[in-house]
């Protein structure tokens, strides 16, 4: 490094809606001078964050039935300040679309589940209330046209559901950037980060010397947003041992306007993937989008072939992976739906086995109704505890010397406001004396 060369407080690796979420709160609620967002696409949020990659829901944990409470706590507040967001920033609804949501139960034994659910959860989500059929077939004929009137049909509804574009939000996240004239925040789109290293200086303070294939740059903390990649970053450094991934790649059906608005189904407790459900596709209503699917794939990136090599070193290949990855598929329940969620996805049996869990919703549904969506899915990465052989629900956050790593599958778009809060006071924490972070404007912002 010339000693004339400009030294980054943060540097910000991966341009989806975390990453652009956390530039977006460096730029209004730190005095960090200097920042920089490295994104290898070329523009932002063209991997999962992409509109056509995610399930393009605003996760709250009020209908997700696999949430314990504590979790959807958690998930709410961080849920909420999108929300907030998007009604401050979002006035012509370009971002989002808002409709009535619900988790449907049919018979008594998943119509006693919601109940049960209902009186748990009914303190933190106030607008959540039980319907019953008749209010349910007025609300959403569809799901009762042709379902047995003897079968108990119950669900949780609210009128709090939002559908989001979070490849539009990420743009916002960028566009409104604060214009302070004493920060320097640079966009370098195109840039692939090749490595990252770190350096020491006379007095013991640890940076980073970040190289990519167009330069070489300084950072004095780095956070690295990159989804999968993340993990690869960590293991490059040192950090993240005992984590793997389990690349969840989900896909999806259309079919004609079925549903005014979003339809859950009750999920297995055990299983950290999204219950398949139905909603009217974020800027076509006249298209259901229904899933997602959950195929297991070694990859880092969906379609992206060139990433299975990248995927198994963030597993490690070791003992501790091949024990964990064992453990976890040897639960039949998981087996069983991973093995069915790959035959979803081949042509013209995939159709006719995924019918059925779409009439679980809609039972009129033909089979000439739903068409693969093409093109549409992207890559979750289910954390993997190697020392609990457990999948992880929810995010992983990796904290180094002066670098943090956030791991981000479902509900991480959902939650990008608070992760960037929390990356935040992580990285004003990492600069120490003269930086500061004003958490709670950002919240009374976001509240």
């Amino acid at each position: 490094m010339t000693k004339d060369q400009t030294i980054y407080d943060v540097v910000v690796i991966g341009g989806g809606v975390c990453g652009t979420a956390l530039l977006y709160s460096l730029s209004h609620y730190t005095n960090v001078t200097k920042v920089a967002l490295i994104e290898k696409n070329e523009a932002v949020a063209l991997v999962n964050s992409k509109h056509t990659s995610n399930s393009q829901t605003l996760h709250f944990g009020d209908i997700e039935t696999n949430y314990t409470l504590e979790k959807a706590q958690k998930v709410n507040r961080g849920a909420s300040m999108v929300k907030q967001y998007l009604l401050k920033h979002d006035d012509e609804q370009s971002i989002y679309t808002k409709y009535h949501k619900m988790v449907l139960a049919v018979g008594e034994a998943q119509a006693d589940k919601l109940r049960e659910r209902y009186e748990v959860f009914k303190g933190l989500f106030p607008d959540l209330r039980l319907i019953k059929r008749e209010e349910i077939e007025t609300l959403e004929p569809n799901v009762l046209k042709g379902r047995e009137d003897t079968e108990e049909t119950l669900a949780l509804f609210t009128p709090e559901g939002y559908t989001v574009d979070y490849q539009k939000l990420s743009r916002s996240f960028v566009e409104n950037v604060a214009k302070d004239s004493n920060q320097s925040i640079e966009r370098m789109m195109g840039t692939k980060v090749l490595s990252i290293k770190p350096v020491i200086d006379e007095a013991g303070k640890e940076s980073f010397i970040v190289v990519t294939d167009q330069q070489t740059i300084e950072a004095k903390t780095v956070a690295v947003t990159s989804g999968a990649h993340s993990l690869l970053f960590a293991k490059e450094l040192g950090y993240g041992q005992d984590y793997a991934l389990l690349s969840v790649a989900g896909s999806f059906y259309f079919a004609p306007q079925l549903l005014n608005g979003k339809v859950y189904t009750v999920q297995l407790a055990k299983l950290p993937f999204a219950a398949i459900h139905g909603d009217p596709e974020v800027h076509d209503a006249s298209q259901t989008r229904f899933g997602p699917t959950a195929k297991v794939m070694p990859l880092l990136e969906r379609h992206k072939y060139g990433t299975m090599w990248e995927y198994f070193k963030t597993a490690g290949l070791s003992l501790d992976a091949f024990r964990s990855f064992f453990n976890i598929l040897s639960d039949w329940t998981i087996l069983t739906y991973i093995i069915m969620n790959f035959i979803y996805d081949i042509p013209l049996i995939g159709k006719r086995l995924f019918i059925r869990k779409v009439r679980k919703i809609v039972p009129s549904v033909g089979l000439s109704d739903l068409s693969f969506a093409k093109g549409y899915g992207g890559i979750r990465p289910q954390v993997v505890n190697l020392k609990t052989r457990q999948l992880e629900m929810g995010e992983a956050k990796i904290t180094g010397r002066n670098i943090l790593f956030n791991i981000t599958p479902s509900p991480g778009a959902s939650t990008c406001l608070k992760t960037a809060a929390d990356s935040c006071r992580a990285l004003v924490g990492f600069l120490g004396k003269g930086y500061q972070f004003d958490e709670k404007r950002m919240f009374r912002d976001l509240s």
